[in-house]
């Protein structure tokens, strides 16, 4: 699917407001409220809005630290790599999962109330990972910049 100005300026805007009504919605980008509606539906449909979803303030859920944790498996079979991501994407503490090219085969985003809960974590889940020939984690200080936003 081809995006034009118009369907760019609806995505922009569903970015950063998903809750905003259609109307304000057509208003903001100005097209007709059916026009837009429309639009919002094809790019649904299409598959280009995946979901739409509430973003939580971790800091306010008592979520506090980010561990960046880098994984090199023991061999490079489809198993291990199965294996391996079927199990991580079941804890509920990894963000993100992300297969990469370099010294580490995966990087996961890890989220937990403190170190404490971190090494809770460390031990009850990523310890017990099928295939994981060494692990090394990375605490982050401090957020500097964060978005979900892609640039459209």
């Amino acid at each position: 699917m081809t995006l034009d100005e118009t369907d760019r300026r609806i995505l922009r805007v569903l970015q950063r407001r998903g809750r905003i009504s259609n109307a304000d919605l057509s208003e903001e980008i100005n097209l007709s409220a059916s026009a837009c509606h429309r639009r919002v539906q094809r790019l649904e449909a299409c598959g280009i809005i995946h979901e739409y979803v509430a973003l939580l303030e971790p800091r306010k859920l008592g979520i506090s630290t980010t561990v960046f944790v880098e994984i090199t498996l023991q061999s490079q079979s489809d198993e291990i790599f199965d294996a391996f991501e079927k199990a991580v994407s079941r804890i509920p503490d990894v963000q993100e999962c992300h297969l990469m090219a370099g010294t580490a085969d995966y990087i996961l985003k890890v989220v937990a109330e403190d170190t404490d809960d971190f090494a809770r974590i460390h031990r009850q889940h990523l310890a017990r990972l099928p295939g994981v020939a060494q692990m090394q984690s990375s605490f982050a200080l401090r957020t500097v910049f964060k978005t979900n936003a892609l640039p459209v």
